[in-house]
């Protein structure tokens, strides 16, 4: 299975974090990858000049790091759309 690497997924993504109660924030900075998590805020930095894949796929590889299953915060539709992340190859 494969990510569709667009705006809509980005947007997808994106309300994961948000049922999980996390912030995103895009902003410039000095990122090894583009995008961090600071686990204790509960916010997630993104490099905000990084491109539409590197976004995506460094929101998916922090996703995965989260105990997002046992939650229990996310609708139906995020949590079908989680499932499919899951079982998607990132290209890094």
């Amino acid at each position: 299975m494969s990510i569709v690497y667009n705006n809509t997924t980005l947007s997808k993504i994106e309300e994961i974090f948000k049922q999980l109660g996390y912030k995103l924030r895009y902003e410039k900075g000095n990122f090894k990858t583009s995008a961090c998590l600071l686990q204790q805020n509960r916010v997630v930095v993104v490099n905000k000049f990084s491109d539409m894949e590197s976004k995506i796929n460094n929101l998916i590889s922090l996703i995965l790091q989260l105990n997002v299953e046992d939650s229990g915060l996310l609708s139906e539709k995020n949590r079908a759309f989680f499932h499919t992340i899951k079982q998607t190859k990132l290209n890094f």
